[in-house]
């Protein structure tokens, strides 16, 4: 009888992930949606093709904070569909995700405003990289939880699970470097966190799919 309680607590403690996801959705569209408010250009400007190029501050910064964005919102995507279930501690560590994620159009914006200023360029681009290492932090945070705590499928092939491990881990070392360089040279800090972005999204991307032709293929009568 105990051991019966003690199952039927477990399972009301499993939650499902739909209502995270949906949550977690709508917080990254909106993070979205707040970087491209920031661009403009400013009012009585009388050279307009100008004006338009002299903001290329804001686009770099929200072409960077937009792939980056995109880049989390995937890998988060790539995570949830190997998770079985959720629980209260992986819920709440990914408020705190979303907490960090919609925080980025600030420091996107002082980027905007001071990449061209001498010492302020430096401490906008140091704000702005030590931004997008906690976000980054806490999706593998997010992830290494999961596993550890028994949230993965059980149907999970563990070389996936390893090899998701292995792609969020090196952005975490390359972020602390361009912080670095960033008190140098800004602008190439921000290249590089461009190019992060990049890195997650096409092979994630791929991660994805594999993942889904793999659950596809499982569901067809006698594939296995």
């Amino acid at each position: 009888m105990a051991e019966e309680e003690a199952e039927a607590g477990k399972l009301r403690r499993q939650l499902r992930t739909a209502r995270m996801e949906a949550f977690s959705d709508g917080i990254f569209t909106m993070a979205c949606t707040l970087l491209v408010i920031d661009l403009a250009v400013p009012s009585g400007s009388t050279h307009l093709l100008h004006a338009v190029a002299g903001q290329w501050p804001s686009y770099l910064g929200y072409l960077v904070s937009f792939a980056t964005i995109g880049a989390i919102w995937l890998a988060h995507s790539v995570i949830t569909e190997y998770l079985d279930h959720a629980s209260l501690w992986l819920m709440r560590l990914n408020l705190i995700l979303m907490l960090s994620v919609t925080y980025l159009p600030f420091p996107t914006r002082l980027l905007a405003e001071y990449i061209r200023e001498g010492d302020s360029e430096r401490v906008a681009t140091t704000l702005y990289g030590l931004s997008l290492l906690m976000t980054t932090a806490l999706l593998y945070l997010f992830w290494r939880y999961a596993v550890h705590a028994g949230l993965v499928r059980p149907d999970a092939d563990e070389a996936d699970v390893q090899i998701l491990t292995r792609r969020l881990t090196p952005g975490l070392i390359a972020y602390v470097a361009l912080i670095v360089l960033g008190l140098v040279v800004p602008v190439a800090a921000v290249v590089g966190y461009l190019a992060i972005a990049l890195y997650y999204l096409v092979p994630l991307g791929r991660a994805r799919r594999r993942r889904h032709d793999r659950r596809a293929t499982s569901d067809v009568p006698g594939a296995r």
